[in-house]
């Protein structure tokens, strides 16, 4: 089985020439190509690339169609069995890449699964995009195994377990290349930030399975080009999440879960507000303006979507709110939230 390992890069030059050699070091396995698709990047990256990493391939895109865009573009002009989208400020371990192809070749039902990602300044940790594997609540707002809101958990051991997961993050995502294809890929609409929860959503109403496999580590910098704290950062996530819900959610399960997240959402705009983040608060706010508008152009996507789907997940959806269960009930790992 053929393996392609995707970086999308922009402006991350400074994350190829530290963390490339690693990649480079820790993935000598015959039938697995290393690719950078860059996503017309301002800095020098294409000149490294060029003169210190000849024997990587390296696609060039005109230019930035933001994370999901990239990739579709990269991987429209890439032939492999499994893609592995690997962020470009992802630090491998030795043999990371030996235990995913294992269980994937072992398990033809497997869609696509992600190693144990920890956190790249705080080694012990988990860390926030991806920890042991992540889901969803009942309104749509994404944890991880290791993570809840901003609490990352130390790694313990654990979550060493295969588990079956809601979705697998992207900042190091393995999956088959014909089921990317059979769903649509990632929606070039989100730009960035939740594609692949709805990547993986599509993925599980069709009953395929995501699972993390722990026994594979890699420590992620994580922040990206935007920042935590990013006012756009925080729109795109908002935006997207109910763009995401709205694309998925059975008819039986949208307006009640709309207007409880409505609820949410402004209260998440008062929040940022009180705490001095005006323009986070504002970034919530025009993601909800933007969202009404952009929902009728997705309808022909959730019609799709619900037409192929044989699931509605119900039983893998957290039947409760992280958010009221963090803030009320003091619920910050994932083990006293779920009792797993």
């Amino acid at each position: 089985m053929s393996t392609a390992i995707v970086i999308l890069n922009w402006n991350g030059e400074k994350f190829l020439q530290q963390f490339l050699p690693v990649l480079i070091e820790n993935t000598s396995i015959p039938g697995v190509e290393i690719i950078v698709a860059d996503n017309a990047s301002t800095d020098s990256s294409l000149k490294l690339l060029k003169e210190n990493f000849p024997t990587v391939r390296t696609i060039v895109l005109d230019k930035n169609y933001g994370f999901a865009g990239g990739y579709n573009k990269a991987l429209a002009q890439v032939e492999a069995d499994y893609f592995v989208l690997l962020n470009s400020d992802v630090e491998v371990t030795p043999h990371w890449l030996e235990p995913l192809l294992t269980y994937m070749d072992a398990h033809d039902e497997i869609a696509a699964c992600q190693p144990k990602i920890l956190s790249y300044s705080q080694r012990s940790n988990f860390e926030h995009a991806g920890a042991a594997g992540g889901y969803i609540d009942r309104f749509g707002f994404p944890f991880c195994r290791g993570r809840i809101l901003g609490v990352a958990e130390t790694d313990n051991g654990q979550y060493d377990s295969i588990v079956d997961v809601f979705w697998a993050t992207g900042a190091c995502l393995m999956i088959r290349s014909c089921l990317y294809r059979k769903v649509g890929g990632l929606d070039d609409e989100f730009f960035a930030h939740m594609e692949e929860i709805d990547l993986c959503w599509r993925l599980k109403s069709r009953g395929y399975r995501i699972v993390c496999i722990p026994e594979s580590s890699v420590f992620h910098v994580g922040g990206g080009a935007l920042g935590y704290e990013s006012p756009h950062k925080t729109y795109l996530n908002f935006r997207n999440n109910l763009l995401m819900l709205y694309k998925n959610l059975p008819n039986k399960l949208l307006d009640n879960t709309m207007y409880w997240r409505s609820v949410f959402d402004y209260m998440a705009a008062f929040q940022f507000f009180i705490t001095g983040k005006s323009e986070n608060a504002k970034s919530v706010l025009k993601a909800r303006r933007d969202y009404k508008q952009i929902q009728p152009t997705f309808e022909d996507k959730r019609k799709e979507n619900l037409y192929y789907s044989t699931s509605d997940n119900k039983a893998d959806i957290l039947q409760k709110s992280i958010v009221l269960e963090y803030y009320l009930k003091g619920k910050k790992t994932y083990q006293s939230l779920t009792g797993k």
